[in-house]
């Protein structure tokens, strides 16, 4: 039992404020893959969108390298992307992806392995755990990070020439937040979507270069995607190449649009000025 004395004393004592320890912010995770075209720069433009939205699913139609999705953390995602070897390398993310095949920047190791890949690709082995591994090092070793196959879906991107690489040999530190998206591989009008799902669609850019994969993306496919996105009720944002029949259809389905410089990072001539990047939005005014 506390003295009386000393209970007189604490009354009189003003109280005191607890200090609670507050958890230390979680550390962005970067994209995993070297990705052309790649978002980063893009995260504060969209951030205060998405902030807004942030209670909903996340969706992305094309998923390329997650910049936006890694950054925002969402706790719902639903991610796709016409790339099933991309897709494929995100699900052994989810399972725990410890990588055991030698790499090195060797011209003649990347060689074999992207025969090798190509190989498990035409025979059933697309969805392996060596198929992600392989992906994986020729992302990290091929030219300019360029993902790029032809008609018959062989991945044909040459070796790069770096000087160093690094390569993890884990993705243990993705695995928390990847596993609780959910990962898809086909066209992006065979989403099941909800109505109130918050909607980033970075489609390929309108540009000669569409061979992103073995079906491609043409001109026909920037119009379907459009009209289907204009059709969905909930939040949506959409970035791509300023051209002028771009800005045209997305002003004509009833976008609101804005402009930004995006750095052009890859250039066969050399040419390094900013592209104009057109950022089209819809179902974003209501008060939520």
């Amino acid at each position: 039992m506390i003295p009386l004395a000393t209970r007189m004393k604490l009354a009189d004592e003003p109280p005191r404020a607890l200090t609670l320890s507050q958890p230390a912010p979680q550390p962005v995770l970067k994209p995993p893959l070297k990705w052309a075209g790649g978002k980063r720069w893009l995260v504060p433009h969209v951030r205060p969108i998405w902030e807004r939205f942030r209670e909903r699913r996340y969706v992305e139609p094309f998923c390329g390298g997650l910049a936006l999705a890694l950054s925002f953390a969402p706790e719902q995602a639903l991610l796709n992307d016409a790339n099933a070897h991309l897709i494929n390398f995100y699900q052994q993310i989810q399972t725990g992806l410890r990588v055991d095949t030698p790499m090195h920047n060797d011209s003649a190791v990347y060689y074999r392995y992207r025969e090798q890949f190509n190989a498990l690709a035409q025979n059933g082995g697309a969805t392996s755990k060596q198929a992600a591994e392989l992906f994986y090092y020729l992302n990290r070793t091929g030219y300019n990070g360029l993902c790029r196959f032809n008609k018959k879906g062989a991945f044909n991107v040459p070796f790069g020439k770096y000087d160093t690489i690094h390569y993890a040999d884990h993705f243990f530190d993705y695995q928390p937040t990847l596993e609780r998206w959910m990962f898809t591989a086909g066209d992006f009008a065979a989403m099941r979507l909800d109505p109130t799902d918050f909607i980033y669609a970075d489609p390929p850019y309108d540009v000669p270069f569409t061979q992103y994969s073995q079906t491609g993306f043409s001109w026909d496919d920037q119009v379907r995607l459009a009209v289907w996105l204009s059709k969905h009720p909930g939040p949506v944002v959409l970035s791509n190449q300023a051209t002028e029949r771009i800005c045209t259809l997305y002003a004509g389905l009833g976008f609101d649009l804005a402009y930004a410089d995006a750095p052009r990072r890859i250039s066969c001539n050399g040419d390094r000025t900013p592209a104009v990047e057109v950022i089209a939005t819809r179902g974003i005014t209501q008060d939520d």
